[in-house]
């Protein structure tokens, strides 16, 4: 099994989680720790960088799921970038590309948030 890890950092004021490795039923609980730190702490513009992140499983996709409305309903919104095609597709698959902000790379995702921000 590969390992999974997130590093956490902030962009701009803005809440970055760096995916690395392989998000599946045995490492999603990982992902689930970071975002309820982030919304307990009312830290809520949050970019998820998946440059590193090889493999997304359904359990992982099941993470944004259900934290996206936390995250909506303190007022703001989780952007996800740098998907490589194989991670894409997963999200694709399932309509998340009309559920959320997919961008090309951390730059424009932080430039979207500023926008809606000021």
């Amino acid at each position: 099994m590969k390992n999974f890890k997130i590093d956490h950092r902030t962009n701009n004021g803005l809440e970055v989680l760096d995916l690395h490795g392989e998000l599946d039923a045995h490492t999603a609980s990982q992902l689930e720790d970071a975002l309820k730190q982030l919304i307990s702490h009312k830290k809520s513009y949050i970019i998820v960088n998946f440059h590193q992140l090889e493999y997304i499983a359904s359990a992982g996709l099941g993470v944004f799921m259900a934290y996206i409305e936390d995250v909506r309903s303190i007022g703001g919104d989780i952007k996800l970038t740098n998907m490589n095609d194989k991670v894409f597709n997963v999200f694709d698959l399932l309509g998340f590309p009309t559920l959320y902000d997919i961008l090309e790379d951390e730059e424009s995702a932080v430039n979207k948030f500023l926008k809606e921000l000021s």
